[in-house]
C-alpha cells in the first residue's frame, strides 16, 4: 500500500454525551485498546475560545469570532496516550482547561458558523485517520463530542451516546476540577456543567440517542466497566 492510500476498512467510532459523562477518558481508553487515533472535538471549541480571547476578539461579535476561527492555526495531536492541542506552535492543552475558558466556551460553541468550520476540520481529521501514514496507520479513529454521531460522522461504523445521571456527572466533574466530590465542591461545579449543557443543547441534541445510536448509561458503572461496555458495542457492530 502506498503512503497516504486509504486502508481497506478504517474503523470510525463516534461518541457523544453531556458534560461529566466520561466521554474523554473513556474514548481515550477505547482508542488505546483498539490502536486508533483519538479526537477530542470539545478541545477544539476550547481552543477556538482561547484563540479569540488571546486575539482580543469580543465573543459576542459572531462574525469576527467565525472569521478568527477560520484563520486559527490549530493542530490536534491524536495520540490517545498523549493528545495535544497546539495553536500557532503554542501548546495550549492546559490553558484551555482554565475556568475562564470553561465559562466562555459556550459563546463560541453555539456560533453556527464556528460549528460549521470546526465540523469541517473534524471530518478531515476522521478521514486522515484512514490513511496509512496517519497515527493509527489507517486503522481509524475515536471521535468524541456532542454532535459527532449526528452531524459530523452520522455514517460512523459505531455510534454511542455515553450518558449518566445528573448526580453522577456532577460528582465526576467535581472530582476532576476540585479533587473531591463533597457537597460544596459538587455545588460549585453545578452551574458550569448544567449551564454548558443547557447552552449547547440550543444548537445540538446530545441527551437523547438518534436512530442507530447505542446508549451506554454509566451511572452505575466504574471506569473500566464503562470502557468495556463501549468495547462491547464495538464488537457487536
Amino acid at each position: 500500500m502506498e503512503t497516504g492510500e486509504l486502508s481497506t476498512s478504517p474503523l470510525v467510532i463516534a461518541i457523544d454525551g453531556p458534560s461529566g459523562s466520561g466521554k474523554s477518558s473513556v474514548s481515550k481508553a477505547v482508542a488505546r485498546s483498539l490502536g486508533l487515533s483519538y479526537l477530542d472535538t470539545g478541545a477544539m471549541y476550547r481552543a477556538a475560545t482561547w484563540w479569540c480571547l488571546h486575539s482580543g476578539i469580543e465573543l459576542t461579535d459572531a462574525a469576527a469570532v467565525a472569521d478568527a476561527v477560520r484563520a486559527m492555526p490549530l493542530v490536534m495531536g491524536v495520540d490517545p496516550a498523549a493528545p495535544s492541542v497546539t495553536v500557532g506552535g503554542t501548546d495550549i492543552g492546559e490553558a484551555i482547561r482554565e475556568t475562564s475558558i470553561s465559562a466562555s466556551v459556550s459563546a463560541v460553541a453555539t456560533n453556527l458558523d464556528v460549528r460549521a468550520e470546526l465540523g469541517r476540520l473534524q471530518r478531515a481529521a476522521i478521514e486522515e485517520a484512514g490513511h496509512a501514514d496517519s497515527f493509527s496507520e489507517g486503522r481509524g479513529i475515536v471521535a468524541e463530542g456532542r454532535d459527532i454521531t449526528t452531524v459530523v460522522a452520522p455514517d460512523a461504523d459505531v455510534r454511542v451516546l455515553l450518558t449518566a445521571s445528573e448526580e453522577a456527572r456532577l460528582a465526576r466533574r467535581s472530582l476532576e476540577v476540585h479533587g473531591t466530590a463533597d457537597a460544596a465542591s459538587v455545588e460549585a461545579t453545578r452551574d458550569q456543567v448544567l449551564r454548558r449543557d443547557a447552552d449547547d443543547s440550543t444548537v445540538v441534541q446530545f441527551h437523547v440517542a438518534a436512530d442507530g445510536v447505542v446508549t451506554v448509561d454509566s451511572s452505575d458503572l466504574d471506569f473500566d466497566q464503562t470502557v468495556q461496555a463501549v468495547l462491547d458495542v464495538v464488537a457487536a457492530r
